[in-house]
């Protein structure tokens, strides 16, 4: 019968000594039956190749929910709520995935294996998301109406209440429902073998967005019909506030949540202003009759950029735990402005699944594209130039977000902080700015080489009979 593989996943030496002597040294390897093992770059895009399709479909139902419930009533005379979706949608992205990365560090790195660590790890982490999303949901809402201030836009106080209590409660049942699914999926990919730094962060972003969309418009929805009791919005938001200290006793179970409890808020906080500039981008363009379509492709495009990157980001998070200590770089890790050539063209392990995560953007896009023009193709008229716009710019977003993964984890490791819990939310914040930007772009620039081609078939004089 042969013996299961072990793994090293960490090594601790200590040296005796007395006065200036070396007396005495011991070694102590800590393994694991399922621990990290090598990977190529066919294991790593088999891993990742079925989780990302399936995100991506879960993408494409989110677009086509955002299209939908766009002409909803609350939504039409609620405008806040269409800036408030890419940051509320955002923030829970970034909760459930540093969520995914942290459980998927700790699932390689050993941690885990012992029952009890595992109960602490489960039920302090729940509690975390749960104290962030009920607080950053609220500044969510904060934040999407003093950008429609700031835009010129006049907010009447009753739908401060609803846009509000739609939040905090959204940011809520989304952040509870999604936290126990990451920790299932962690946990079966632990027994079956597979790396969950693979498949953990797209399937949080395949439910993510459709699960928070769905809560965000059936709860605004109920709340618009009582959108005179001031009392009820009060009354929600007191409740969920008053649930904090709770989660916060549960939290402090785990020293490394409780440190996060007290430094990790500025993090998401920047990463949901940089997304609510993206909401703000989204708001002012949805409308607009040269860019239909728009509210289709941003959760598609957003989702894939922030999907690939933090699959990227919780990688070198977890080679970086695997290899040592925070505050210390690996020798060939200690620049931290690499050469691009090194991040995508080198045969480091980080640059492999760099050059896997690229590999998958065009064909992936092509994909959920032809999804979308089966389901949409007599709404949205999808052609090749705008189809050549759309994958430049999706291409763009993730080689942008792949080489600034590379250098925020090295900086925050650098800083003695877990790259899984305050690089991710600046990337996946990034990737809402920049997808919406570089969409917004692409529709742009397609409407004006669209008009350029029709006026020069007009200008076209055809020859008359001799």
């Amino acid at each position: 019968m042969k013996s299961p593989i072990m793994a090293i996943t960490q090594m601790n030496i200590k040296f005796r000594f007395h006065g200036t002597k070396l007396r005495a040294f011991s070694c102590e390897m800590i393994r694991s039956a399922n621990g990290f093992f090598p990977e190529t770059f066919c294991s790593i895009f088999c891993q990742v190749l079925c989780p990302f399709l399936l995100s991506g479909i879960g993408m494409v139902i989110a677009g086509l929910v955002t299209s939908e419930v766009q002409h909803w009533n609350v939504f039409v005379d609620i405008k806040e709520l269409l800036t408030l979706v890419p940051s509320l949608v955002g923030l829970k992205g970034n909760l459930e995935m540093t969520l995914a990365c942290r459980l998927s560090t700790a699932a390689n790195t050993g941690i885990i294996d012992d029952p009890q660590q595992k109960q602490k790890m489960i039920s302090s982490n729940l509690a975390l998301i749960q104290v962030q999303a009920t607080v950053v949901g609220l500044l969510a809402a904060v934040v999407a109406i003093l950008l429609e201030v700031i835009s010129g836009q006049k907010v009447e106080l009753s739908h401060i209440g609803v846009l509000c209590a739609s939040s905090v409660l959204t940011a809520f049942m989304a952040a509870l429902f999604l936290g126990i699914v990451m920790i299932c999926v962690v946990l079966g990919a632990r027994k079956i073998r597979i790396n969950p730094d693979n498949i953990a962060t797209p399937i949080a972003a395949m439910l993510g967005d459709v699960v928070s969309l769905c809560i965000l418009a059936g709860t605004s929805t109920v709340l618009y019909r009582y959108i005179d009791k001031y009392y009820l919005f009060l009354g929600i938001c007191f409740f969920f506030f008053s649930l904090i200290p709770m989660w916060i006793s549960i939290a402090k179970q785990s020293p490394s949540i409780t440190e996060i409890l007290k430094t990790g808020w500025f993090p998401i906080i920047i990463a949901m202003l940089i997304s609510s500039l993206g909401g703000l981008i989204f708001n002012k363009t949805i409308t607009q009759k040269k860019m239909i379509g728009m509210a289709v492709f941003t959760p598609v495009v957003n989702g894939v950029g922030g999907n690939l990157v933090s699959i990227q980001a919780s990688r070198i998070s977890t080679y970086l735990h695997s290899w040592g200590s925070p505050g210390v770089l690996p020798h060939n890790m200690r620049s931290f402005f690499p050469n691009p050539c090194y991040t995508f063209c080198s045969s480091d392990i980080n640059s492999v699944s760099s050059r896997v995560l690229l590999f998958l953007v065009i064909p992936g896009h092509l994909i959920f594209l032809y999804i979308i023009h089966l389901i949409e193709g007599e709404v949205i008229k999808i052609h090749s130039l705008f189809v050549v716009f759309y994958l430049v710019a999706a291409l763009s977003q993730v080689l942008i977000l792949l080489y600034l993964a590379e250098m925020l984890v090295r900086i925050v490791w650098r800083q003695s902080q877990d790259p899984d819990s305050y690089s991710i939310p600046y990337l996946t914040g990034m990737g809402d700015l920049l997808g919406t930007s570089f969409l917004s772009l692409c529709f742009l620039s397609d409407s004006f080489f669209s008009d350029k081609m029709s006026m020069k078939n007009l200008n076209m004089v055809e020859p008359g009979l001799p």
